[in-house]
C-alpha cells in the first residue's frame, strides 16, 4: 500500500468535478470524504482512490494505491485524468474577457476529467448515440456491469477481447439497437486485433485523428470530438453538432431558437485555442436542468 500527496497550481474545483462525475452511475465516489476511486486500466487492471484535501485555490490531493510497482503508472495515469498539469488560472483569465465570463464565474475551477481508459470513450459515445441521456448512462450501466468486471466494488468496462466475442443478440437483449450493437463489436474486434490503435493516435493532430475514426462503422463526427475531447483532453474542441451545447447556447444569449451550426462558429470564434473548456462550461450550465 502506498500514498503519495500531491499540490499542484489552482485553481481547481475537485468538489464541482466530482458533481460532474456523480452523473454516472459508475463512478465510485464519496462527496462527502471529496473521493473517488479510479478504475486504473493495464496489463494487470487496479485500483486508486484520489481525495481532495485542499481548497479550490490550494489544490491538494491524496493519492492512494496498492501496489509500489505501479505507483508510476497509476500517478501517470491519475494526472493525466484529471488533467492536474493544465494551467485552468490560465484559462480562467482567457474567458473572463468573453461573454461566457458568468458562467466560467459560476463553474470557476472545473478541469475537463477525461475517460479512465481511451477505449472506453468510445465505447460510451457509440452507446450515448440519439438516445436521450437518462438511458444512454442506464444502458453504459447495465453493458458494464453485465460484460466487464469489478475490483474492490469499482466497475470496468469489458475489455475489447471480451466484446469482441460476443454476438450481437446478447447486446440486443440490453436494449441496444442493431446497429448499435454491430458498431460496439466491429470497434472491440478492431481494438483486440489490433488493427486499431488508439495510443497510436495521441501524438496526431485533431483533423487527422478524426479522418482516421470516422472510418470506424458508427464513429462519426461528434464520436470522433468526443474521443478527442474525453479520451486525449485536446483543448480546442467544439462539436457545434452537440444538442446540450445549442441549448447552452441558446440560453446565454436569449435567443428565440437554437442557433444554427454557423452561427455557433461564429460565437465561438472569442473563445478559442480553448473551446473544449467552453464546451464543458456550456454543459455544465444546463446539466442541473
Amino acid at each position: 500500500m502506498w500514498q503519495e500527496k500531491i499540490e499542484i497550481a489552482g485553481p481547481y474545483n475537485f468538489d464541482l468535478a466530482l458533481s460532474r462525475l456523480a452523473m454516472d452511475p459508475l463512478h465510485i465516489i464519496n462527496q462527502q470524504e471529496r473521493s473517488i476511486k479510479v478504475p486504473i486500466y493495464g496489463e494487470v487492471p487496479e485500483v486508486a482512490l484520489v481525495q481532495a484535501v485542499g481548497t479550490t485555490d490550494e489544490p491538494e490531493f491524496l493519492v492512494s494505491g496498492h501496489d509500489m510497482t505501479t505507483k508510476q503508472h497509476v500517478l501517470h495515469k491519475i494526472y493525466t485524468a484529471f488533467q492536474w498539469k493544465v494551467s485552468l488560472n490560465e484559462i480562467q483569465e482567457h474567458f473572463a474577457k468573453t461573454n461566457l465570463k458568468d458562467i466560467f464565474a459560476v463553474h470557476r475551477g472545473t478541469p475537463v476529467v477525461l475517460e479512465f481508459a481511451p477505449y472506453t470513450t468510445l465505447i460510451r459515445s457509440i452507446i450515448h448515440q440519439q438516445v436521450n441521456m437518462k438511458f444512454a448512462i442506464s444502458l453504459t450501466e447495465t453493458f458494464v456491469k453485465t460484460f466487464g468486471f469489478e475490483i474492490d466494488g469499482v466497475p470496468f468496462y469489458p475489455l475489447p477481447e471480451t466484446v469482441a466475442k460476443l454476438a450481437t443478440e446478447q447486446l440486443r437483449v440490453l436494449k441496444f439497437s442493431q446497429r448499435k450493437a454491430e458498431y460496439i463489436i466491429d470497434l472491440a474486434q478492431k481494438l483486440a486485433s489490433g488493427e486499431l490503435i488508439l495510443e497510436n493516435l495521441s501524438t496526431l493532430p485533431d483533423e487527422e485523428i478524426i479522418r482516421e475514426l470516422v472510418k470506424i462503422r458508427g464513429v462519426g463526427p461528434w464520436t470522433a470530438q468526443s474521443f478527442l475531447l474525453f479520451g486525449l483532453g485536446r483543448p480546442n474542441l467544439f462539436p457545434a453538432a452537440d444538442i446540450g451545447i445549442q441549448k447552452a447556447i441558446k440560453n446565454l444569449l436569449g435567443l428565440e431558437k437554437k442557433p444554427t451550426r454557423e452561427e455557433m462558429l461564429e460565437y465561438s470564434k472569442e473563445w478559442e485555442p480553448y473551446l473544449s473548456y467552453a464546451s464543458l462550461y456550456l454543459w455544465r450550465s444546463i446539466e442541473e436542468e
